[in-house]
């Protein structure tokens, strides 16, 4: 018997599809998001140590969340249940950006956003583990595509640098963070208690803030602070508004709608981005190698969000 269209069954469909659609758009625009603050957290990084500058951040992401959650939106102020949770989420997210930043202080922004493109592949193993959550045989192959691109964007190209492993001690240490980064992603939908997404934002910015405090905690006097270029406070502005409360909310959205390997494929994106940025600031264009393999990571992407969850 043909189904009715309009029963309750078909409709769930149709609610699901749309919202697994608007999930895919909120990680295109993450990814856009993200790729554009390697750009000008490079610049702001070339003035202020990388601990400073991002407990500056965060407490410019508190003040704006705060403001949005508890001023504009009213949502009723309390301690959330079960805090340990952000304990864990801000420690893997302090790590995270601490060294995204002292990466950048010794390396280009194209050699950390390419080794940003390896984390939907470790994120697939951490939702295994943490969330029993499998990956079909597709996607995975995808994923392990794409991360082929993102190496040789990585050894910039140059077989003989790959043969060698002659990668980076800024990309080494980056690599820490996206490994914390690929495991908060499948911790967000394991802690996840339904709470409003701002203030679920909030208390994840105070608690990421509250580990940065501890290596910042020296540099912090002895910055001037009323010295600093513009590009500093306009690169903190971008991070706090934009790469921190915007794409935290696009995150936590789209990691309760798809898988966790699919979320951060969109990743695979930043390489490209960043590359533009970098060219469009005047930094120089990246070699046409490098940009085949940037090339190739998108190209994962768009054949991973095509296949079925």
């Amino acid at each position: 018997m043909k189904q009715d269209v309009h029963s309750p069954s078909a409709h769930n469909r149709h609610a699901k599809g749309r919202e697994k659609l608007l999930a895919h758009l909120a990680m295109m625009l993450f990814a856009l998001l993200i790729g554009g603050s390697f750009s000008l957290g490079g610049l702001a990084a070339q003035h202020v140590p990388a601990a400073t500058l991002q407990v500056m951040r965060y407490l410019m992401t508190i003040a704006v969340l705060g403001v949005m959650t508890y001023g504009v939106l009213r949502v009723p102020f309390s301690v959330p249940v079960e805090p340990w949770r952000f304990g864990i989420l801000g420690l893997l997210m302090s790590v995270y950006m601490l060294t995204m930043f002292l990466a950048l202080e010794i390396t280009s922004p194209v050699q950390t956003g390419a080794v940003f493109t390896l984390m939907p592949l470790m994120a697939a193993g951490f939702a295994l583990v943490l969330l029993g959550q499998r990956t079909r045989l597709g996607v995975l192959a995808s994923l392990v595509i794409a991360a082929i691109g993102a190496i040789w964007v990585i050894f910039r190209g140059d077989i003989g640098a790959l043969l060698r492993f002659d990668v980076g001690r800024g990309e080494l240490i980056y690599f820490v963070g996206v490994i914390c980064h690929a495991i908060y992603v499948p911790l967000i939908r394991k802690f996840d208690r339904k709470e409003n997404p701002f203030a679920f934002g909030f208390w994840m910015a105070v608690a990421t803030a509250f580990f940065l405090l501890f290596p910042a905690a020296p540099q912090l006097p002895t910055i001037d602070y009323a010295d600093l270029p513009s590009v500093v406070w306009v690169a903190l502005a971008y991070l706090s508004v934009v790469t921190t409360a915007i794409t935290f909310l696009l995150l936590q959205y789209a990691s309760l709608r798809l898988p966790s390997s699919k979320v951060l494929a969109y990743g695979y994106l930043t390489p490209t981005v960043v590359i533009v940025m970098e060219g469009l600031l005047g930094h120089g264009w990246a070699s046409a190698a490098v940009f085949a393999g940037a090339l190739l990571t998108a190209c994962g992407l768009v054949v991973m969000a095509l296949l079925p969850d």
